[in-house]
């Protein structure tokens, strides 16, 4: 049985570490610019919505109560970025739409 002491400090390597890993990219293309670098900064956002809208949609059936929020979300959320082009806005507002709908008919 680890200790609080251990624990915390695993705890703080595993923090480290995740950190450091998400801040290594950005550290190491600064200030580079390849085609495959220009070529991802075009096609992964709309590479990750696509796999965000696919993920969401997972499992979700015919019923109305599953469907339509997830539906909803999704459109509330493309509207308000096609809009606005603010990420927080849209996700904050696509997530308000999907629960205030999920509440309604579930």
């Amino acid at each position: 049985m680890l200790s609080t002491a251990e624990l915390a400090l695993a705890v703080v390597v595993v923090a480290a570490l995740t950190f450091a890993c998400r801040l290594a990219p950005f550290v190491l293309l600064r200030g580079r610019r390849s085609d495959l670098v220009d070529f991802l900064s075009r096609t992964m956002p709309l590479g990750v919505m696509v796999v965000l809208i696919a993920y969401t949609l997972d499992g979700v059936g015919a019923d109305p109560a599953g469907g339509v929020p997830a539906l909803a979300g999704i459109a509330a959320t493309a509207g308000l970025h096609l809009w606005r082009r603010q990420i927080g806005l849209s996700l904050v507002g696509g997530t308000g739409v999907y629960v205030l709908a999920s509440l309604l008919l579930g």
